[in-house]
């Protein structure tokens, strides 16, 4: 029977227990990491399946998307940083911790401090996560700092024997000056460390999907930290702190070469949608809790006779 209780609005709610919800995120977490990587990089190669085919022409019609509205500039933003070598390992080690701990924190902070809206919120991330997950199986997506890597066949999860013309094009569309046959991105991780992994490890090759990125999470869940915390910020300051979280993060993405930009509208995108549902939900649910709440309000006790 569920546990219902009357807060001082005159509402019926659920009560809302930390265990419950530790389990609840926890199995959802790993229901997200199975299926995610279900799909991808970690069970394929050119000879058994055709995923690098399909992630790669995929990254090329995003290249093609983003050339056509003149903002395709991934590689000259990386190009820039690359020589501030301590710079990039920050980022590696913001790209590989942030995204969880902070989306951990915040719900937390959410369970104890904002407890009137914890459910919408809650409802929120698993749905937007939820859509992920479908974007991952329909749309693999190669990163940028694959196009140039090994194949599969060669033992990686790359482009690089895959032919393209945008391999003799700058970012602009016109021939290269000097074409040395490749995108010009650089996989930020191995070549300048930082992280506390990495995803040629035998263990992130075989549980990871390294094709799931569109939907960007990593901009989907910053985001959803930014609009659930922003309430709760009285200065000034910790407003600007906390949108620029997601501004942060969608410079790292780029910067690392583990994304497109686009890829943070479409993180942007399944959030709303995530929002819209996650809200819609709890609204039906508390409609329930209304009806159940007066129905057995509207029971008249029965009087037992001799």
């Amino acid at each position: 029977m569920d546990a219902i209780e009357d807060t001082a609005s005159g509402q019926r709610e659920h009560r809302t227990f930390w265990w419950k919800e530790a389990l609840i995120m926890g199995v959802f977490y790993l229901f997200y990491s199975w299926s995610r990587n279900l799909f991808g990089s970690a069970h394929i190669s050119l000879e058994t399946g055709d995923t690098p085919l399909r992630a790669f022409h995929n990254a090329e019609r995003i290249i093609q998307l983003e050339r056509a509205i003149g903002l395709f500039h991934e590689e000259s933003v990386q190009d820039w940083f690359l020589p501030f070598r301590g710079f990039i390992r920050f980022w590696n080690t913001y790209y590989g911790t942030a995204h969880f701990l902070v989306t951990f924190a915040v719900f937390w902070i959410l369970f104890v401090k904002r407890k009137d809206v914890f459910p919408q919120w809650r409802n929120t991330l698993a749905i937007t996560t939820a859509l992920a997950i479908i974007g991952f199986s329909l749309f693999p997506l190669m990163p940028p700092r694959l196009l140039d890597s090994p194949c599969p066949a060669q033992g990686g999860f790359g482009g690089a024997c895959i032919e393209s013309k945008y391999r003799d094009e700058g970012p602009d569309g016109l021939p290269k000056t000097e074409d040395d046959g490749s995108f010009g991105f650089v996989d930020t991780l191995p070549k300048y460390g930082g992280a506390l992994w990495t995803f040629d490890s035998k263990a992130m090759k075989s549980i990871s999907n390294q094709y799931a990125a569109m939907p960007s999470m990593h901009i989907g869940w910053s985001s959803w930290c930014a609009f659930a915390m922003w309430p709760l910020m009285r200065r000034r300051w910790a407003k600007i702190a906390v949108l620029l979280y997601p501004a942060a993060t969608l410079f790292c993405i780029v910067v690392t070469g583990n994304h497109y930009w686009i890829d943070g509208v479409g993180g942007q995108l399944a959030l709303a949608i995530g929002a819209w549902a996650g809200w819609a939900l709890h609204r039906q649910n508390q409609r329930r809790l209304d009806r159940k709440f007066f129905a057995a309000a509207t029971v008249e006790p029965v009087s037992l006779s001799d």
